[in-house]
């Protein structure tokens, strides 16, 4: 299967898998995505996702397949306006809206659309082999689904600008600009990676899940009053659940908290 899917307790893994290939893309892990994603959010279960690519490929996601000569071509533009409505669930906007903590692990090259994808999860960790690349210039096409401008919302305009004209990022630079919250030993990566896991599946998940809807979909309102008010609505509700009062007793009882998602 090109998208693998384990469950390890509270945290969901999805795995890139075409390792002859060193993940490549193609139709069938846009689709492996969805499935696998939609499952997750399903699983109340599930309180974190991790996005990683097979070791075996030696890559995170080498991107598109330029090898298939039907790869970045167009038969008509009619046709594309009429495919429009597919794009409403690719990837990107699949991993963007999944409401529950998504952890990246990049374990290698990161190229087109295996970069872009990385800046769809809401924290990253990064192999210490890790590099990324945007070669779609180069190929006489752009970074496209808001490629460069979701890199931007997380390293700037001129790092992203540097990224999408082609000049590679490692793990190290990715990590020292704030791309990539961790840096890793690549043979400690997964170790790492299911330690920042684990940490956020045993948070209260609705606490959680309010607390990424805030920042992502505070990033899109223009003042910070505006998102601020919002906030409040989102606080006031999690003043309701049962987790909230689990956790104040916890703390006052000096005792682990036991979370349900309530």
């Amino acid at each position: 299967m090109p998208v693998q899917y384990e469950k390890r307790e509270h945290v969901g893994i999805v795995t890139l898998s075409r390792p002859e290939a060193r993940n490549a893309w193609g139709a069938d892990l846009t689709e492996g995505i969805e499935r696998s994603f939609d499952a997750m959010e399903d699983d109340d279960d599930i309180r974190c996702a991790v996005l990683t690519g097979d070791e075996q490929g030696g890559a995170f996601s080498a991107g598109a397949n330029l090898k298939d000569p039907d790869t970045h071509s167009l038969s008509s533009m009619a046709d594309f306006i009429k495919g429009i409505p597919k794009y409403k669930r690719m990837p990107f906007d699949v991993l963007s809206n999944f409401p529950k903590p998504l952890v990246g692990a990049v374990n290698g090259y990161a190229i087109g659309m295996g970069c872009i994808i990385t800046f769809c999860c809401d924290l990253i960790v990064a192999s210490e082999q890790a590099e990324w690349r945007l070669p779609q210039v180069a190929l006489g096409i752009l970074p496209a689904y808001g490629g460069s401008v979701r890199l931007a919302r997380w390293v700037g305009k001129g790092m992203a600008m540097r990224l999408a004209m082609g000049f590679p990022l490692s793990g190290e630079e990715a990590y020292r600009i704030g791309l990539a919250q961790w840096l890793s030993p690549h043979d400690e990566l997964m170790n790492k990676t299911m330690e920042v896991a684990n940490h956020l599946a045993a948070l209260p998940p609705l606490a959680a899940r309010m607390t990424k809807e805030s920042l992502v979909k505070g990033l899109d309102i223009p003042n910070l009053s505006d998102a601020s008010r919002v906030d409040l609505y989102r606080f006031m509700a999690l003043e309701l659940t049962e987790d909230k009062a689990e956790g104040h007793h916890a703390w006052r009882e000096r005792r682990p908290a036991v979370f349900k998602g309530r």
